[in-house]
């Protein structure tokens, strides 16, 4: 399944947008336009549905209501998110609908905290609203509306799908430097990881034959990225703690073994970006997955997304964000793929290359979504910076 359709109302940068999505989509945008922020819509979903999670230690991790409400806001008080979770991207009517409003419980202790204002839940093979729920239904009080219906077992039970597959979607940002870190690796095994940190726990985690068949295509990329890099292996220690291994090749014939603490930013992130995209079938989120990459490597990205996220019979959705000239340079992007954030006095607005009359002339004479698009979301004036002063 993949999402198909985001809405959504006072969100953070966004005051309004309304975007069909693809199996690949790729958000573009100036510094501070929202591209984090969008994707963190699909995270917030996942962390009200995540073991140990729920819908008030999803706003307390987004620092209460008043944080997540756009500051653009007018009229409205809450903030409203619809999700539409399709078989795949041609469906042509989705298989779910998931609406959430929700505004702050109110002043003092409960600043933080959120009330459900309405949940509905549309099943679109009985085209039936499943979960219609409001906060005037008289069995509702403050304590019932502190949790939405999707995180509860003994309420979800007509539309569990929903709950399964954000439990399963994944957010990545990989931090080199936290792969590193066995200390940090131990103490956080068993917490949520965003930023690789458990790389090398989830490698464990997977069976041997699994694993051999994922490094086995790592092998691959990594002889053409990385050619001094040779057959990396997955390897313990003799106090048990997991390692990744490779030969590194140098002016002695047998070379020299390194693990990952010698391995370089890039590498590291690479590898994890790619065990992430052969490790699962859901919706997948990568945070500017071009850092610490050689230009060659980032052009070549697109590409090799496109082909990981084709496996078993399956197409497993992607959503990138980035600001990347070189990784938007690839010609396969399309302009039904790209999302655009334009920022404004009255929210950022959200639009598909493709709809964008200033845009879509340059695609169809041929050029680039990083020609067409790059120069629109450039910050105005920016070249006034080399006429400051000392």
């Amino acid at each position: 399944m993949i999402i198909s359709k985001i809405k959504l109302t006072n969100w953070k940068n966004f005051q309004h947008a309304d975007v069909d999505l693809t199996n690949r989509v790729f958000v573009v945008g100036a510094n501070a336009s929202g591209k984090s922020n969008f994707l963190d819509v699909i995270r917030f979903m996942r962390d009200i549905v995540k073991q140990a999670g729920g819908l008030q230690n999803a706003v307390e991790q987004r620092g209460g209501v008043s944080k997540i409400r756009c500051l653009a806001a007018r009229q409205r008080s809450d903030v409203a998110i619809e999700i539409h979770i399709s078989e795949t991207e041609k469906s042509e009517k989705p298989l779910w609908i998931y609406y959430l409003s929700f505004k702050h419980s109110g002043g003092g202790i409960f600043e933080k905290q959120a009330r459900v204002i309405e949940e509905k839940v549309f099943n679109g093979e009985s085209e039936k609203w499943v979960l219609k729920r409001t906060d005037k239904e008289k069995d509702e009080d403050p304590e019932t509306l502190k949790f939405t219906y999707l995180e509860q077992p003994n309420s979800n039970r007509e539309f569990r799908d929903i709950y399964t597959f954000f439990q399963e979607t994944q957010y990545l940002h990989i931090v080199p430097q936290l792969i590193r870190d066995a200390d940090s690796y131990m103490l956080s095994a068993n917490k949520e990881d965003f930023y690789g940190r458990n790389l090398l726990d989830r490698m464990e985690r997977t069976n041997t034959a699994t694993r051999n068949s994922y490094l086995k295509r790592l092998n691959e990329v990594l002889t053409l990225a990385v050619p001094q890099l040779k057959n990396i292996e997955f390897v313990k220690d003799n106090k048990g703690v997991p390692h990744l291994e490779a030969r590194y090749e140098h002016w002695r014939a047998k070379g020299a073994k390194q693990q990952e603490a010698q391995f370089s930013d890039g590498t590291l992130r690479l590898i994890g970006f790619m065990w992430a995209l052969l490790d699962g079938q859901e919706t997948i989120l990568l945070e500017e997955p071009e850092l610490y990459l050689h230009a060659e490597i980032v052009k070549q990205l697109p590409e090799f997304i496109y082909k990981l996220q084709r496996r078993k019979g399956r197409v497993r959705q992607v959503i990138i964000s980035t600001h990347s000239y070189d990784i938007l340079s690839h010609s396969g992007i399309g302009g039904d793929e790209t999302l655009v954030l334009m920022p404004t006095k009255e929210g950022t607005e959200i639009k598909k290359a493709m709809d964008m009359a200033s845009v879509k002339k340059y695609l169809t004479a041929g050029f680039s979504i990083a020609e067409a698009v790059i120069p629109i979301v450039a910050p105005r004036n920016i070249q006034k910076i080399l006429e400051l002063k000392d």
